[in-house]
């Protein structure tokens, strides 16, 4: 388990009631996460989420989605949206997640989702959703061509939270402002409706040291899939020499490795490889600056390389395997998806009597 606390939860007076059911089952609460099947996952997907989500499974009830209705509010080839869907579940399976113990399911198999995002739709005020600044990073300066599903996505994303009312979330800094605004929308639907605790007030799962893994080619921006270098990253799927020849090149300075912390902050590429080492060692990168102090970095990098190599090699084995075995991941999610749906079901039900809609 990793050393995970949660924030205060300063939109309920009382502890959270939603939590009783799962305490009485020797459990913390209930995960919903997701990631959008992008493709092309790389080791900051790994140490930022995906790894996580396996390590999380014995103390909470897990639900993990790839988020595929959120891949859509930018252009997407169908063909590859769907390859990438199975790629995504694969790493959740390659990282350990137990997929007849927890649900592992693509969002858009789950119609709940979307049926719950409109009625955040009519929840959420407009001047909550203008001040989503991932929105302003991904539509750029071309705001008006922009999908309006690229607008409205947070009322998405309060959607899959709610709709199997997850206690909790882990989030990293890009996510922590959908999370408060899904906190917003709980709370105002509570109170519009005059149900007090319906939706939970679901709390952050921050995790200690948080990695935020950087380019290997430049130290001060993230490591992305989009960057064309396919040396700023190292994929899931590379093997053993794909990921020596990387941290190899991977760039530094020409300074003999850090001795201490602060020194190490102030060397972008050399701090980059350390959190990387630290992250993959579960160590804090103060006592891998320490191990590695005024040593040459080809010496570290070595190191580093037998560490991702034993790390991250049976992952991408198991990933390659399973992507082989389109059916196997296809069932993984067809169950997991009808396991979801028994859960939303009912209480998207209970939403509906609460707005006051009529059964059909």
């Amino acid at each position: 388990m990793p050393d995970v606390s949660t924030s205060p939860n300063p939109g309920a007076s009382a502890p959270n009631p939603h939590l009783n059911a799962y305490a009485a089952r020797g459990l913390k609460g209930r995960i919903l996460s997701g990631v959008q099947p992008t493709g092309n996952l790389h080791l900051g997907n790994y140490l930022g989420a995906i790894r996580n989500f396996a390590r999380l499974q014995n103390d909470y009830e897990c639900l993990y989605c790839v988020v595929d209705l959120h891949a859509i509010t930018q252009p997407q080839d169908p063909k590859q949206l769907a390859a990438q869907t199975r790629e995504i579940a694969s790493a959740f399976l390659a990282a350990g997640v137990d997929g007849k113990k927890q649900i592992i399911f693509a969002q858009s198999t789950v119609p709940e989702h979307a049926q719950l995002a409109w009625i955040f739709n009519c929840v959420a005020r407009v001047g909550w959703m203008n001040r989503m600044t991932q929105f302003k990073e991904k539509a750029g300066k071309d705001r008006e061509n922009a999908s309006l599903g690229l607008y409205a996505y947070p009322a998405l994303m309060a959607a899959d939270i709610l709709i199997y009312k997850a206690t909790h979330v882990p989030v990293g800094e890009d996510q922590k402002q959908h999370l408060e605004l899904t906190r917003d929308i709980a709370i105002k639907f509570n109170n519009d409706f005059a149900a007090p605790d319906f939706f939970p007030i679901t709390e952050p799962l921050i995790f200690g040291a948080a990695t935020r893994v950087m380019s290997l080619r430049d130290g001060t921006k993230k490591m992305s899939k989009s960057d064309p270098s396919d040396y700023s990253r190292i994929n899931l799927t590379d093997g053993a020499d794909a990921i020596a020849q990387k941290i190899r090149r991977a760039k530094t300075d020409p300074l003999p490795m850090p001795e201490t912390l602060a020194d190490a902050e102030k060397r972008a590429d050399a701090d980059n490889l350390l959190g990387i080492y630290a992250a993959l060692a579960d160590r804090e990168k103060e006592d891998i600056v320490t191990e590695f102090a005024g040593k040459q970095f080809s010496e570290f990098k070595t190191a580093l390389t037998e560490l991702a190599v034993a790390k991250l090699g049976p992952v991408g084995t198991e990933m390659q395997r399973l992507m082989k075995d389109p059916g196997h991941v296809d069932a993984v999610l067809r169950d997991g998806a009808a396991r979801a749906r028994a859960l939303a079901g009912p209480i998207l039900g209970e939403v509906y009597k609460t707005v006051g809609f009529l059964k059909p």
